[in-house]
């Protein structure tokens, strides 16, 4: 019952709906009153030979009112009742994405797709049923259920009705100990669905992988496995789920057997008529419906308590990058780096960032060299904000960036990251992402300066071409440049290139890079690269080595060095040479 404190604060939002539906339930349960009372009139009347064509016809137009006025309050209280836990699911659905949306990479690196995936369809969906059928099994299983009793004891036998009760307490006990037994695998088995969620994302999208390797079998098999255990503990729910059943009707059967011995009895003492035995019967048959509603009612609470501990735990989780409201204006632009050290949450252990110091004036471009794992995407995923936690501080226009609105200060960054993720749209769509009212005309210039408005318009749908999920139908370097194009767009005042020039060739590179350099005038550009070529022009140039800045200065300052940056380019050279035959 612990669930319906928690859903106070949607139920007081939508009293009003609950209300007029709970209203109606309790109008049901007293017209359903009627008919064994109706019964039983007539059978007393066929018994004594009194019933006429009048009072027959009185008999059967009483039964098909009641039974119209029924039929027309049971659809009105299903409008009511489960169309509010439809707004409860997609409150909380909308809840739940907004949640996600505000959360930081370190939270995506804890969790996994799968299961976020299950807290939004089956979780969610339980939770509803609770809003819905277990709002409607709850009130109609007492509401029917008392008012059969009491019709039972004030209008029949108060004898025979507390006689045929004396089972109950019984099933009190046994739905009580199934409930607990229910919610512990219940919880267990949507964590299995979750693990299989997952695998299965994982799996699609891994196919090529997959494939390339031969390890089709191997993945079958593990799918397997995971789906066997979720049918196992699911088998576990079920089988608790299973004795609801039994055990009701076994109740229900020896009060009826109780009432029929001790009802018979009555009727030949004097103290109750065959029509009174026959309503009180048709009562007691009702009370199947009410009892049979209560185990449901236990089997979805049980059910949905859990999904919403899963849901509310998810909800909780603290936002890491917090939004500064009424924060300071963003006038100036230059940024100054002084980080004395950084880790990634999930690995405290491990410096990844130390001593960085440097600064960079509005207009100007910076190029981070460095081999892989050097910190580069570290140092540039702190400066647009998807990490904090660092020792230090990095400066914007002399102000801190924590101290400015966060909408307002990721609008001036134009990010490429290495990971080029692309939507399944069209190519128009992705490169539009950011600002959905462009024109087309702002959509080609975006893809000339990206060096891919050619090779769009070789396709046969052209713009409209669809991408297929994260972009599956594109080849690597073709990616990388929509990716480029959709940040063009925007024209930011900082753009952001983190290795994202590795997959096209060094004619396109040089092409991009010329484009930039015309259109990028007055702007902040930082390109992070493990090619020379991408960075010689720069303002200012970073080595990093360990994470840690081993060299700085322009290109010509650091060829004279005669250090790592000299080294590479040396080397980078050479291969160039190579592959051109020489």
């Amino acid at each position: 019952m612990r669930i319906f404190i928690d859903l106070g604060w949607f139920f007081r939002q939508e009293k009003k709906s609950y209300l007029i539906g709970v209203t109606l339930l309790l109008v049901i349960a007293v017209l359903q009153l009627v008919p064994p009372k109706i019964i039983g009139y007539a059978a007393d009347a066929v018994a004594s030979r009194t019933i006429g064509p009048k009072t027959l016809a009185f008999y059967v137009g009483t039964l098909i009112l009641c039974g119209g006025i029924m039929y027309v309050l049971r659809y009105y209280w299903r409008i009511y009742i489960f169309g509010s836990s439809l707004k409860l699911a997609r409150q909380l659905r909308s809840r739940l994405y907004a949640h996600l949306t505000k959360m930081s990479p370190s939270f995506y690196q804890r969790k996994r797709i799968g299961d976020l995936m299950a807290h939004a369809t089956n979780d969610i969906q339980a939770i509803q049923m609770t809003a819905g059928a277990g709002v409607l099994t709850l009130v109609d299983s007492l509401a029917t259920g008392g008012f059969v009793v009491a019709a039972m004891a004030l209008t029949i036998s108060w004898k025979l009705t507390a006689i045929a009760l004396i089972p109950i307490p019984l099933l009190a006990v046994l739905t009580s100990w199934y409930g607990k037994m229910l919610h512990e695998r219940f919880d267990k088995a949507q964590a299995a669905f979750s693990e299989l969620n997952d695998k299965t994302q994982e799996s699609i999208s891994g196919i090529k992988v997959t494939k390339a390797f031969g390890q089709e079998r191997e993945e079958v098999a593990s799918f397997s496995e995971l789906s066997g255990d979720v049918v196992k503990k699911n088998i576990a729910v079920a089988r608790i789920d299973a004795l609801y059943d039994p055990t009701i009707t076994a109740v229900i059967g020896v009060s009826f057997f109780l009432s029929v011995a001790f009802g018979a009895k009555f009727v030949v003492d004097g103290e109750m008529t065959i029509g009174q035995l026959i309503s009180f019967t048709t009562y007691l048959g009702m009370l199947i419906w009410p009892m049979l509603a209560l185990g449901w009612f236990f089997n979805i609470v049980e059910r949905g308590s859990a999904s919403y501990a899963r849901v509310s735990r998810l909800l909780e989780e603290d936002i890491e990058i917090r939004d500064r409201e009424g924060g300071h204006e963003i006038e100036r632009k230059d940024l100054s780096f002084h980080i004395r050290s950084f880790a990634y949450p999930n690995n405290p252990e491990r410096i990844v960032l130390e001593d960085i110091r440097f600064r960079l004036e509005e207009g100007q471009t910076l190029g981070i060299a460095g081999r892989t794992g050097s910190g580069k995407t570290a140092l540039l995923r702190l400066l647009i904000r998807d990490f904090e936690g660092y020792d230090g501080e990095i400066l914007l226009g002399g102000k801190r960036i924590q101290d400015y609105p966060l909408e307002a200060y990721r609008s001036l960054f134009g990010y490429v990251p290495q990971d080029h993720f692309l939507f399944s749209a069209s190519i128009l769509e992705n490169i539009a992402f950011a600002k959905p009212d462009a024109t087309m005309e702002e959509v080609e210039r975006a893809a000339k300066l990206a060096c891919i408005h050619e090779e769009i318009l070789s396709f046969p749908e052209g713009y409209q071409t669809l991408v297929g999920e994260r972009g599956v139908s594109l080849s690597g370097g073709q990616k990388q440049r929509i990716s480029i194009a959709r940040a063009l767009l925007l024209n930011p005042e900082i753009l952001i290139l983190d290795d994202c020039l590795s997959a096209v060739d060094a004619k396109t590179e040089e092409a991009i890079l010329q484009s930039l350099k015309e259109i990028r005038k007055g702007k902040t550009t930082i390109i992070s690269s493990h090619r020379i070529s991408a960075i010689r022009h720069a303002d200012l140039i970073l080595v990093l080595e360990g994470g840690k800045i081993v060299e700085r200065g322009t290109h010509g300052a650091l060829m004279a060095e005669n250090g790592r940056y000299k080294k590479m380019y040396m080397q980078q050279q050479l291969e160039t040479l190579v592959e051109k035959g020489g």
